[in-house]
């Protein structure tokens, strides 16, 4: 019991002293629901991901595109270093990610235009963004990486499944600052009312977009549809 004790008030203040990024993106509207940006919110069981078309990302990480070349999507999962990348997982790997501050990755996965049809076994809820929340989401994506002295972000292993490949992420993943609370500061950087702090699961994510009218995609013919926005001249 002391020993007990003692680790959790260890870990209590290595927490203290932990890095909480990377920080959401600050966005003065709310999430308007009507914008022709589609993005997906994928749940794996474990953790969730953010799937966003390619363009955007490729401006402020053009490495990416010289990584992934002509895709028009990517998913974009963060997490702990180890665990994430860990071939097989053990208790030690899940207690280290938990208990202690780790390093963290980003994971980048090429994915087709059938976003739903790429994820079978996984639940898929889809967003229609405006160009100013698509752009604040792309931000926070992008904050999310890692950049050397040169400003460059680092490539890692590769990924675990599909055309993937890991980067060195931005922040320490801890118990307070899980996968699915970065999950969650990318949809409060769109605007959502969302509280990421209670967000550290991917069943509270989902059940946060459910609670808002968020779930399976509106598809036509398979794929979602956003709003086409056309501009009108006076």
């Amino acid at each position: 019991m002391k020993w007990n004790l003692k680790l959790g008030l260890l870990s209590m203040l290595l927490l203290l002293g932990c890095s909480d990024k990377p920080d959401a993106v600050k966005h003065e509207e709310a999430y308007s629901g009507a914008g022709h940006h589609a993005v997906y919110v994928v749940n794996h069981g474990w953790h969730t991901g953010l799937v966003i078309s390619s363009n955007k990302i490729y401006e402020s990480i053009p490495a990416l595109k010289r990584r992934f070349g002509i895709t028009p999507h990517i998913e974009f999962g963060w997490g702990d270093r180890g665990f994430y990348q860990a071939e097989e997982i053990t208790v030690g790997l899940t207690l280290q990610a938990v208990l202690w501050p780790t390093e963290t990755v980003v994971h980048a996965v090429a994915v087709p235009e059938n976003v739903e049809g790429y994820f079978p076994q996984s639940e898929v809820a889809a967003i229609c963004l405006t160009d100013q929340e698509f752009a604040s989401l792309a931000e926070f994506i992008s904050n999310s990486f890692h950049r050397n002295e040169a400003g460059e972000v680092e490539a890692l292993e590769k990924g675990i499944y599909g055309d993937s490949q890991f980067y060195k992420g931005m922040g320490d993943y801890h118990l307070a600052n899980t996968c699915n609370k970065w999950t969650a500061k990318g949809l409060k950087s769109v605007g959502m009312d969302i509280w990421p702090s209670f967000k550290l699961s991917a069943e509270s994510v989902m059940g946060y977009l459910a609670d808002e009218g968020v779930t399976a995609p509106a598809r036509s013919g398979g794929l979602l549809r956003c709003p086409v926005v056309v501009d009108v001249e006076d």
